[in-house]
């Protein structure tokens, strides 16, 4: 089990790193350009780490994505719990590597893609123009394609098997570049957490404030996922 669990809190680590870290360095995600950089951040880091520590522990690294599985009856609740510690745990050192990234950097000379920094921490907000209630409903609906395509791509039954994790990778990366424009995508509540967390340091405390969003929006995008899979892949 502590095998498992430092392996997700690993994972967890690398995606937040590589997949904040591509926001914060690419000066955010304002043109198609920025959006597609980082989509492929976070979807490649699911792929690398699929087949880094998914022999190991099934390479959830998204508390969602663990609700999911154990909805669906493929893990008990005290592993589940487990799991979504060490994620919560791997995002803050991520967020923590970044922070310490970000400060060494000069910022009055550091531009990127025509633009200064965007962001520093790579935090999740709902865009201009877009109410709370849409926010929540796009993480809902993301939430539930992806925890579902993991469900499929990782079944027993029907699964992908070694194509898993590639699978999962690209569908993540399909999910951010819709989603992205709407809220900055979460579709991972841990993912969320730690950043919000550390951008009390720069800014105005808006991503904890509408954290809300991305905590509910994720587990109830996961529960639908499990309903639905159920209902189409049958118990496992």
């Amino acid at each position: 089990m502590k095998k498992k669990l430092l392996a997700e809190m690993a994972g967890t680590m690398v995606l937040v790193l590589m997949g904040c870290g591509a926001a914060v360095f690419n000066g955010g995600c304002g043109t198609t350009q920025q959006v597609l950089t980082v989509a492929m951040a976070f979807g490649l880091s699911v792929v690398a780490m699929a087949y880094a520590i998914g022999g190991v522990s099934g390479c959830h690294i998204n508390p969602a994505i663990t609700l999911g599985v154990w909805l669906s009856g493929r893990m008990p609740g005290r592993e589940a719990a487990g799991y979504m510690a060490a994620q919560v745990a791997g995002a803050f050192v991520g967020s923590l590597l970044l922070y310490g990234i970000v400060g060494c950097v000069d910022e009055a000379a550091f531009v990127t893609n025509g633009a200064a920094m965007a962001t520093h921490t790579g935090s999740n907000a709902v865009a201009a123009g877009v109410p709370l209630l849409g926010g929540l409903l796009a993480e809902v609906v993301f939430t539930m394609v992806f925890v579902l395509v993991v469900l499929g791509a990782t079944s027993a039954k029907h699964g992908a098997g070694a194509l898993a994790g590639l699978a999962i990778g690209l569908s993540l990366v399909l999910v951010h570049i819709v989603c992205i424009p709407v809220t900055g995508t979460s579709v991972n509540p841990a993912r969320s957490l730690a950043p919000a967390v550390f951008d009390l340091a720069y800014g105005s405390g808006v991503a904890l404030q509408q954290l809300w969003i991305f905590i509910l929006g994720p587990f109830a995008g996961a529960a639908l996922a499990a309903g639905l899979w159920r209902g189409i892949g049958g118990k496992e």
